[in-house]
């Protein structure tokens, strides 16, 4: 019993936990969906994308794009996506809301009541997780 006890730790400090992410309903399969990754309090917002643990950009096919982040610690995370429709890499505004779909793990909704924040997008990850991300668009 110990034995196993032991090569189960070895395997998870070696390999670490997969995290899929799913984007659906996609309002169009232009651009590419950025995916970002965060795993500190105060990184949500994170407007200019410069405080990310892990980023990747996916092809959109048929509406829809899906990430694994592989070989994750233990811990807790919160994830960030933009359908950056014309891959500039940045959040495009309009007056003051962005003209591109972004979502957060954790929210159906965005509005000035409702603010992202890590603490309410984030979740725990301590095994394989697939989680599905709403888009929002304005």
């Amino acid at each position: 019993m110990k034995k196993i006890i032991l090569l189960s730790i070895l395997v998870y400090n070696l390999f670490g936990f997969d995290l899929t992410v799913k984007v659906n309903n996609l309002r169009n399969s232009k651009g590419i969906v950025q995916f970002s990754l965060y795993n500190q309090e105060g990184s949500i917002p994170d407007q200019d994308y410069k405080k990310y643990f892990k980023q990747t950009k996916i092809n959109i096919t048929n509406n829809s794009a899906k990430v694994i982040f592989t070989n994750l610690k233990k811990g807790i995370y919160a994830v960030n996506i933009l359908h950056d429709e014309n891959k500039n890499g940045k959040i495009d505004k309009g007056f003051l809301l962005p003209k591109e779909g972004i979502g957060f793990s954790n929210y159906d909704k965005i509005n000035l009541m409702n603010k992202p924040n890590f603490k309410k997008a984030s979740f725990l990850i301590d095994k394989n997780k697939t989680i599905k991300i709403k888009t929002i668009y304005f």
